[in-house]
């Protein structure tokens, strides 16, 4: 296959570096190679990427520069937030809601803390992904200590209502969390408009590298350190820390405050969903909700298909689908179950998700390959 060819329509499960982060990461490559922890001439630089780094996370999510904690990604703060909560409150209750479409980073951590003692309510979607902040209202009980639900769904891009669902934990005196992964970078997540006390930013979903992302914690929250040793990032995460990649992350959340406003990607990404919908009519279903949706996601199921053998057919596309394969057995994933897709539908399921470098002549070109298979 000619690397020409090749169209990357997966920014969703990962993204490519940056220029501009990796060229902002590429001192600590060589020049400075200091502990911060260090008193030293050699730990000067390394002290200051990360004071850096932390206001450049701080300005993107609106927070102060303390209430960021640097993790080894995504899944670590999701770990961190549930566990660090459970194991300091759970002498106040057991109680943890969360939803159906989680993350797995979300959905083991909770089904570890069951075997703990802890206690899961794990509410529903509607027909969009979309949770309904009444049912999280009807689940929380006296001994509720937090509410966990994603900003917004990996697969089919629909954002939750946040807002709505942090009034009733305020109401409640509930903490919660969002996992932001998905949204950090796309639309807008500033931690006192969404109401959140903790939020988890995932480095490669936002054009850093892999093994780097952030928790942030609003001042005052009782939480537990997730790993115990020496008292890096104030005492809650031990650990010397990853500067090369610290200052990647740091990095790519300044580009994002300043590229949050551009609309390019959405206005590719509804070109191509207005243009399947035109070859293929009734025999595309757009999955997710039609208005609040991440910008640059479109999962669409070609009725009566199979995903992953229109994918194999077009290897030039990188993109995922709505099902797995266990057993010899294709099974759809838990997201559209819960949106109570059929199969006829969702096996038939891809996503695509567009990122900076998707161009029109890449979208144009995939709807040739799939016109080609189909």
């Amino acid at each position: 296959m000619n690397l020409l060819d090749k169209i990357y329509l997966d920014y969703n499960a990962s993204t490519p570096i940056d220029p501009q982060v990796a060229q902002s990461m590429q001192p600590f490559m060589s020049d400075y190679f200091g502990n911060p922890s260090s008193d030293h001439w050699a730990s000067e630089k390394a002290g200051e990427v990360i004071k850096l780094a932390r206001t450049q996370v701080a300005a993107l999510l609106g927070c102060q520069t303390e209430e960021i904690v640097f993790t080894s990604g995504g899944s670590e703060a999701n770990n961190h937030a549930l566990k660090g909560v459970f194991f300091a409150l759970r002498e106040k209750g057991n109680h943890i809601i969360t939803s159906k479409i989680e993350h797995p980073a979300i959905i083991s951590p909770c089904q570890f803390l069951e075997k703990l003692g802890a206690e899961v309510t794990y509410v529903g979607v509607d027909q969009y992904g979309r949770v309904s902040p009444e049912e999280v209202e009807q689940a929380i009980r006296k001994d509720t200590i937090l509410i966990s639900i994603m900003h917004a769904n990996n697969e089919v891009g629909t954002i939750q209502p946040i807002q709505e669902i942090s009034q009733l934990a305020k109401k409640h005196g509930i903490l919660l969390h969002t996992d932001a992964a998905q949204s950090v970078g796309k639309i807008p997540t500033r931690v006192d408009e969404l109401g959140v006390d903790l939020l988890t930013v995932a480095g490669h979903k936002m054009y850093a590298p892999k093994g780097i992302g952030a928790l942030y914690i609003r001042k005052g929250t009782p939480i537990e350190s997730f790993i115990h040793g020496a008292g890096h990032e104030s005492g809650r995460r031990a650990g010397t820390e990853n500067i090369l990649f610290i200052a990647g992350i740091g990095k790519a959340c300044e580009i994002a405050r300043e590229k949050l406003t551009d609309q390019s990607i959405q206005i590719l990404r509804d070109e191509f969903e207005d243009q399947l919908k035109r070859h293929f009519e009734d025999k595309v279903v757009v999955n997710g909700h039609p208005t609040h949706r991440l910008p640059n996601t479109l999962n669409v199921s070609f009725v009566g298909q199979t995903g992953q053998d229109l994918l194999s057919k077009i290897p030039q596309i990188a993109a995922s689908t709505g099902s797995a394969c266990h057993s010899g057995q294709i099974q759809l994933s838990a997201v559209l179950k819960e949106m109570n897709v059929t199969p006829e539908v969702g096996l038939g399921t891809i996503r695509f998700s567009l990122g900076r470098y998707t161009t029109r002549e890449e979208i144009q070109k995939a709807v040739q390959l799939l016109q080609g298979v189909l």
